[in-house]
């Protein structure tokens, strides 16, 4: 199976100014993937589609032990910001990855190689979003609310998530391919486990690049405080860890450049994603230590409703 493949497609659909809920639903049927849903929001800026899907897990020698849901979100503001410039913008990375994935699980489905849990994938799909004002680069802004989108994108049913967002638009993340964030879970910044630096290691070939968040970053949108980007903001939605993929580039890259979409790096990141999904689902790889977490809790209290205050 080849993930470049799978990449490539993803960035050929996507890259269409006439991109419509009947085009994804027909895509998305197309991949072989029955459970999912697909609708438009329309918000002050403009409309998107929301685009979520379920890839159910092998039944046959089910244990009665819970099976685990991983989650893989594509964030961002959109694919493209029509008319402003022509062809897909460096913001699209996190749909380009989060498609790119669902048809990887398609043909492994396909291929009756199905995961002992399931995965949930979900992103939304503009053509045709705005430029916002940013340091050092513009970011691409979302015709939704992004609260309002990770109250779709974030299911209650996942037990951990990956956030694949294009982190290119700062001055400290700067490395070729992609890199993770540590896990957020609750307001907490927590350690990377060894597991999932293993995987990055094997995908990459190279050591850990991991993406030096702050506070600020685990803070709402909207407070007027500075953020790397929008990343980690699904911990907001869910009790679940959150671990980011950042697809990164050695030099400041605007969220609203075209000709900005790496192959090799999108393709890693799916790589990545998918192994973490196998892994994870045959509970081989954690995404916190629960005992450190709990101790923490102990010593220190709730940070989650302290961030929560001014979340809109």
């Amino acid at each position: 199976m080849s993930w470049f493949k799978h990449v490539i497609r993803s960035i050929d659909f996507l890259n269409d100014p006439e991109l419509s809920l009947q085009k994804i639903e027909e895509k998305i049927t197309g991949i072989g993937i029955a459970d999912y849903e697909v609708k438009d929001l329309t918000g002050e800026k403009g409309t998107t589609t929301i685009v979520k899907v379920r890839i159910h897990r092998q039944t046959e020698g089910e244990k009665s032990e819970k099976p685990r849901t991983l989650g893989i979100i594509g964030s961002l503001g959109g694919v493209g910001v029509r008319p402003k410039k022509i062809g897909l913008v460096s913001d699209a990375d996190g749909a380009i990855v989060a498609l790119a994935c669902m048809m990887v699980f398609g043909e492994m489905s396909r291929r009756c190689e199905r995961l002992p849990g399931d995965v949930i994938i979900s992103t939304h799909v503009t053509p045709s979003a705005p430029i916002l004002p940013h340091d050092p680069v513009p970011f691409v802004g979302s015709p939704i609310n992004l609260y309002e989108l990770l109250e779709i994108e974030v299911d209650a049913r996942m037990d951990a998530v990956l956030s694949i967002d294009a982190t290119k638009a700062n001055r400290v993340a700067k490395w070729s391919g992609f890199a993770i964030t540590p896990p957020v879970k609750e307001g907490w910044v927590l350690k990377l486990p060894d597991e999932i630096l293993d995987i990055y290691e094997r995908v990459s070939g190279r050591a850990p690049c991991v993406v030096p968040i702050t506070t600020q970053d685990v803070t709402p949108y909207g407070t007027g405080i500075s953020h790397i980007n929008s990343i980690v903001q699904p911990w907001l939605k869910t009790n679940a860890p959150v671990v980011g993929v950042a697809t990164t580039a050695r030099s400041p890259i605007a969220g609203s450049a075209t000709g900005a979409n790496y192959p090799i790096g999108l393709e890693q990141a799916t790589r990545f994603c998918i192994e973490v999904a196998k892994q994870y689902t045959r509970k081989e790889c954690a995404f916190y230590d629960t005992e450190e977490f709990t101790r923490l809790r102990e010593l220190y209290g709730d940070m989650s409703e302290r961030f929560k205050r001014r979340l809109p």
